[in-house]
């Protein structure tokens, strides 16, 4: 069920809401006239994102939110109630990483990971769906990831929680058929690759430098694939054709492509620089945020040429494995 309301009569709510795909969908929402309830860690950069949503025409409330609390993601329901009177949307979008072997990562930051990433989405869809109840109905989205549906090396603890956000989404989705609640959508979105400053304030690991593996969308297309689904929702949305490709490709020949895609990512999510071992914002959120990662414009190039490489390669060895399959009569 869509919206019960217009967008320019809507209240959505967005964690992760300070930079990059958050902060472009409150943007994109603005700009149809919505009420935002901007929610994460860092208030300076939500009141700057706040400010620039309110030049395009929308009404914003700032709500510094930690989302591993879930008292905290409870009194960011209730703000947006008292200050808006209705919450008509909850867009679950706050994520950290930790890159590295999986037995390199400290176990105090994979559980970080799990506690900002799976458990507070769990917080906020709770929180979400008494209000949503509460308004007759109404539109709640999950920011998956394509890591939902594949993987990739050197991120275990980020792939585990995106794959338990798929299934939690469709367990809850479940849950509101069989119990008659079907005036509440629950939507999840498949991003590729994006833009943002995710791998800059990664916790890293790896002792190397991290870059995001092309192709790298802008965040904007992300954030129009959600203002779709608050239109007219549908279980899974992919949002970069790159994604939906991979995903396809995956359930076509599962073992091909997780090793394709293991040799490719393992060689484009590190450039030629060094690092050492950092927490980045997995437990303290940076100081100033910024809007985009800056890989879009200064790849573009690379990312046409890779994409192709990728895209070709990986289909020309699905149909191959796929007709071996069919001549030796493997099933």
């Amino acid at each position: 069920m869509p919206l019960t309301r217009s967008l320019d009569d809507a209240t959505v709510v967005i964690t992760g809401a300070s930079s990059g795909i958050g902060a472009a969908t409150a943007y994109a929402l603005a700009r149809r006239g919505a009420d935002v309830v901007l929610a994460a860690r860092t208030e300076e950069a939500l009141h700057r994102v706040a400010e620039h949503c309110r030049k395009l025409g929308g009404r914003a409330l700032v709500v510094p939110t930690d989302v591993t609390d879930p008292e905290a993601v409870r009194r960011l329901a209730a703000q947006a109630v008292a200050e808006f009177g209705r919450i008509d949307a909850w867009i679950n979008n706050a994520a950290v990483t930790a890159v590295g072997l999986f037995d390199e990562i400290p176990v105090t930051e994979f559980r970080r990971v799990v506690a900002v990433n799976l458990l507070g989405t769990a917080y906020g869809t709770k929180a979400a769906l008494r209000w949503l109840d509460a308004a007759g109905g109404g539109v709640l989205v999950n920011n998956a990831s394509v890591l939902a549906e594949v993987a990739m090396p050197y991120q275990s603890a980020y792939n585990a929680t995106k794959h338990g956000i798929r299934g939690l989404a469709d367990t809850v989705r479940q849950e509101l058929r069989v119990t008659g609640r079907n005036h509440i959508s629950l939507c999840t979105v498949l991003p590729a690759t994006v833009d943002t400053p995710f791998f800059r304030h990664a916790a890293n690991h790896s002792r190397r430098e991290l870059t995001p593996p092309p192709p790298v969308y802008p965040p904007e297309v992300v954030a129009e694939t959600i203002v779709r689904l608050l239109r007219r929702p549908r279980r899974e949305a992919y949002a970069g054709g790159a994604a939906r490709l991979v995903g396809l490709q995956w359930r076509l020949a599962p073992a091909l492509v997780e090793r394709v895609l293991g040799w490719y990512t393992a060689r484009t999510q590190f450039g030629p620089g060094r690092r050492l071992g950092a927490a980045g914002n997995v437990f303290a959120p940076d100081a100033a945020a910024e809007p985009t990662g800056g890989w879009h414009g200064r790849r573009r190039q690379l990312v046409r040429m890779t994409a192709f490489g990728l895209a070709a390669g990986t289909a020309v060895g699905t149909v191959a494995a796929i007709s071996r399959r069919a001549r030796t009569g493997h099933r």
